[in-house]
């Protein structure tokens, strides 16, 4: 039977090599027809924490690694372009200015 093959976007990361990764899909509704968002969500081995918040990632189904991790990264499909505000603000802080020449 083969192994299924999903793309999914990245939620968390963290946690030491596991992704918290969501798929989206649209159920339509039993009685009114209407289409509904649903998401899946999959626990993903990532070895090499390859992956950040926000990317888009493909997975594969596996053996289970844990409680809840069934899945492993394949590759990062797109990276994210969000902005990591805390980080940037600790780089402004620990710039070259506070240098203490004294």
């Amino acid at each position: 039977m083969p192994k299924r093959v999903a793309i999914g976007v990245v939620t968390s990361d963290k946690m030491a090599k596991t992704r918290r990764v969501e798929i989206p899909r649209l159920v339509q509704h039993p009685k009114y027809g209407k289409f509904v968002r649903r998401r899946t969500v999959c626990f993903v081995h990532d070895e090499e924490n390859r992956s950040r918040q926000g990317d888009t990632v493909e997975i594969v189904e596996c053996r289970p690694m844990s409680k809840n991790k069934r899945w492993e990264l394949v590759r990062v499909v797109t990276e994210s372009t969000l902005i990591d505000l805390a980080a940037m603000r600790a780089a402004a802080k620990t710039g070259p200015d506070d240098e203490g020449d004294n």
